[in-house]
């Protein structure tokens, strides 16, 4: 028997859904590594990386492990550590400003736009001191930030780009990932191009920089059993690298439909004319937006959450708490009020479905629950 379509559960995220099309690609790319013998490294991981490069339009990409140790060596190739600073924003997932204490280095967070949910230039340019290494923005629910201001706030600092949520976004200079030193990249099932576990990238438009990330991936070693230098176990295994590309191709198709249904649900929430205090739409104002996440705000996030839940449309809050009123980074000195752009976000923002399968009949159900709600 088939579920009601008006009664049936709502998702955040539809996996399964996703790759059903593509299982017998995956297939082959599964039955492809395991003929092969090469799990570690090997020609699936350069085929892939040889083809993200191509579609972000990069000079150089390199497979690792997972989004935050791309993080960790895009910054230890810059010589991020102890004594260090590097600006970032206190409203993301935690892993960015973890890689930054991992190194030994101190993250000085610094408050958001509030349209975007992006660092605030004027706010970085502000936070620089002689000990500033880095700065690390977050192209946050898979819109990019201002590249062009912010590497006029950054001036000579390098800018490690967390892109972990935008592959394939654009602002008017180019493909994110390509605007800073680095560009950091995460395959976490739940991304847009997920793996079937963790995987990442980092990618960069200077040879020295790549070739030090590269060397850095593998415990240092160059050659192999040789160290100059205190690298990691950052390498991508061949099996992510196989099923990735089998997904890529239809990146571009699954952008565009999370666009589609961002599209609708800001239709259909204008047309409703909720006063915006009561409900706010995501910002679009840096070119290509691929819709990660879909946020919206409102002064009754938690009552309109449990809504929600009991009738079957899962949300999400990114993020519930900012990373500067973390209880790990307390000694930073950090208190309630210090940032209050980032810290309203995370009491008002609730991610709706917008996985390219949820098709227009679930958003308007999605979009007129949400509605009959708040009015």
């Amino acid at each position: 028997m088939t579920a009601d379509p008006s009664t049936a559960p709502i998702p955040m995220l539809d996996v399964v859904a996703q790759n059903a099309p593509l299982e017998e690609g995956i297939r082959a790319a599964f039955d492809r590594v395991f003929t092969s013998g090469r799990f570690i490294m090997g020609p699936e991981v350069q085929a892939l990386e040889e083809e993200l490069a191509a579609y972000l339009g990069a000079t150089h990409a390199i497979g690792v492990s997972s989004g935050t140790d791309a993080l960790i060596v895009a910054l230890m190739a810059l010589d991020v550590g102890p004594g260090d600073e590097v600006i970032t924003t206190p409203f993301t997932f935690f892993a960015t400003g973890g890689a930054i204490a991992r190194l030994g280095a101190e993250p000085v967070f610094v408050d958001i736009d509030d349209a975007t949910f992006n660092l605030d230039p004027a706010k970085v340019a502000a936070a620089r001191t002689e000990r500033t290494k880095a700065v690390l923005p977050v192209h946050l629910f898979g819109q990019s930030c201002d590249m062009r201001a912010l590497r006029a706030a950054a001036g000579d600092l390098p800018i490690v780009e967390d892109a972990a949520q935008a592959l394939g976004a654009r602002c008017c200079e180019g493909a994110v990932g390509t605007l800073g030193a680095f560009g950091c990249f995460s395959f976490f099932p739940s991304k847009n191009l997920g793996a079937f576990g963790d995987g990442g990238l980092v990618t960069t438009m200077d040879d020295a920089l790549a070739e030090k990330a590269r060397v850095l991936r593998v415990h240092g070693a160059k050659p192999k059993y040789f160290h100059a230098v205190v690298g990691g176990n950052f390498r991508l295994d061949a099996l992510q690298a196989a099923i990735l590309r089998a997904k890529l191709p239809a990146l571009e198709g699954w952008h565009e439909g999370r666009q589609a249904n961002a599209a609708l649900y800001d239709r259909l929430f204008a047309e409703a004319g909720l006063p915006p205090g009561r409900l706010r739409t995501p910002a679009r104002v840096h070119a290509r937006h691929v819709y990660n996440q879909y946020v919206i705000r409102t002064d009754r996030r938690d009552a309109l959450q449990a809504h929600l839940k009991e009738r079957g449309i899962a949300t999400a809050i990114y993020y519930p708490r900012p990373l500067h009123l973390q209880a790990c980074f307390a000694d930073l000195g950090y208190a309630p009020g210090d940032l209050p752009v980032a810290e309203r976000a995370c009491e008002e923002v609730l991610a709706l479905p917008v996985f390219p399968e949820l098709g227009e009949a679930r958003v308007c159900r999605v979009a007129e629950t949400v509605i009959a709600f708040l009015r």
